[in-house]
This record gives structure tokens, sequence and C-alpha cells, in this order.
């Protein structure tokens, strides 16, 4: 609760806004899967509180997070709009979780690629109601407050965008057996062992590369074990050579980033069930690559 002469104060509202800022943009990101549109969603939000009436707010968290909700919210629906036209697959930026291993959330839910890149399917509400419950555990009344809707219609939102990702998505494995999966892949990926590559991927596997239109990077998802593991076999001999391979963390998951000369190339993140490798997710976009490199950097 705000109480005393500060109230109103500029010092006490960058205090609060501070304060809650790692949940701003916990939400934001996994609304918009960007993180360039996040930090401009979360800097929007400032402005707005800088310029509020603030001698009436009495719990500024739950009111940042309201005006964080609803600006993710319209800048989704244009985000929707350009990703249509988008070259290639898209893939939502990774993020480095290292220090954050939950983003600003209660929970590490809608943080791993996978899941994100799914919620993408979702209408932009189904996805907020999603990541306020499931992420941050709001209560279903305080959710409707926030999307402007009622509490039955939050529980309903909520449900479908859970039944969504139960029918898409296998439970994953643990980050110890991720990490050593990773790590045989890439064995195999580098040599171009096919024996090795088909034990891996699952039947119905999916590769992505999300290049953004660049020379190099598959303009169409390759789906299958047999076309995916000839595709990482044909392309083993160009991309592999000279390039070193460093462990990072992406969005809560053990990843790879991939290195030419000291210059990143790819990160390279995978989902995976108790069956195998479900999906490879390769962020080739500089633009994708270039955040989250600095942010390994500090």
């Amino acid at each position: 609760m705000r109480a005393g002469d500060d109230a109103g104060t500029l010092e006490q509202a960058t205090k609060d806004f501070m304060a809650a800022r790692p949940r701003l943009f916990g939400i934001a990101y996994r609304v918009l899967g960007s993180v360039v549109e996040a930090e401009d969603i979360v800097q929007e939000a400032w402005v707005r509180w800088q310029n509020a009436d603030r001698s009436d707010v009495h719990e500024p968290a739950a009111f940042l997070s309201t005006i964080t909700t609803r600006l993710a919210l319209n800048s989704a629906q244009s985000a929707r709009t350009r990703r249509e036209s988008y070259v290639g697959p898209w893939l939502p930026e990774p993020v480095d979780t290292s220090m954050d291993p939950q983003l600003g959330a209660e929970r590490a839910e809608a943080l791993d690629l996978a899941v994100l890149h799914l919620l993408e399917k979702l209408n932009p509400v189904e996805r907020a109601a999603y990541v306020l419950r499931e992420a941050f555990n709001y209560p279903y009344k305080q959710i409707a407050v926030m999307l402007e809707t009622s509490e039955a219609n939050t529980r309903q939102l909520v449900s479908r965008a859970r039944k969504h990702l139960a029918a898409e998505r296998k439970e994953p494995v643990s980050s110890t057996a991720h990490r050593r999966l990773l790590e045989v892949f890439l064995s195999a990926a580098q040599t171009g062992d096919l024996s090795a590559l088909e034990q891996l991927l699952t039947a119905d596997v999916i590769s992505y590369s999300d290049g953004g239109g660049m020379r190099g990077a598959s303009r169409i998802p390759v789906v299958g074990r047999p076309h995916v593991s000839k595709y990482l076999v044909a392309f083993a001999p160009r991309f592999w050579p000279q390039r070193e391979i460093r462990w990072v963390e992406a969005n809560g998951r053990p990843a790879a980033l991939v290195m030419d000369d000291g210059e990143p190339v790819a990160l390279l993140s995978l989902d995976a069930s108790e069956r195998g490798i479900e999906r490879l997710m390769w962020v080739l976009s500089p633009s994708k690559l270039a955040p989250y490199v600095a942010s390994l950097k500090g």
C-alpha cells in the first residue's frame, strides 16, 4: 500500500516502477515473444506511469501490470499482421535466463521457446490470460479486470490455452536429459551421422530455421524424421567446419550458441520429450541474435 507524503513524488514513482520492472518485462515478453517489443512496452508503461495521477493508486504493481498487459495486447494485434509477412518461419527472440530463471514471474511457465512458439497460434487475449494465470498466478478475477472481460470468460480463455498446449506438446524431459540430448545431437549433426540422427529424432520432428529471409536459411519448416535427418546431413559440410560451440542458457533451457571467428551465427534450441527430439529451433536472424549475445556479455 502506498502511504505518506511521498505518494505523489517522482522519486517514489521511480522506486515503485523499478520494483515492478522485472515482472512488467516478463509479462510483455511472454505475450509478444520479442525482447525488443517488450522493452518498448515497458518504456511506454513508464511514460504513462509518470503522467498518471498516482495519488489514487494504492497498488502500484497491480496498476503497472494492468497498463503493461493492455499495451502488450495492443501491440500483439499489429505484431500478428507483421509476422504474416515475415520471410520464413518466425521464432520468438531468445532471452538469457541465467540471472533470472523465471524472468520476473512466480513460475517459469510460458517461457520455453517451444511454448512461446506454440502460443503464437492463440489469439492475443487467450495468450495473455494464460500468461497471467500460469506464469504470474494472478487470480481469475484480477485477470478479468486486466483484460476487461468477465471472470467466466477468463476461465474459458485459460482453459482453451491449456488444452491447445496439451494437444500440441509432449511432456518435456528434465534439464539434465535436455542437455545430454543436445550434446549427442550436436555430435551427430557435426559429423553428418545419419543413423545417429535418426535415433534421436521423433517420427514427426519439425526443424524451424528463423533467418528472416537471410540466404541459406530454410524458408519452410522441415518436417518428419527422414527429411530432417537428411537435411541435417546435407548441410553439415557447409555449416559446421570452423564453427565453435558455446554452451548457454536460453529461456530456461540449455542451448548452443554457434560461433564463427568469435561472431554468433546461430542459436540452437530444442524441444524434447521421452520420445526424443520433437522440435529443432535455429535462430539465425542477426536482429534476434544480437540482443541475446549482448545480454550474455552483461
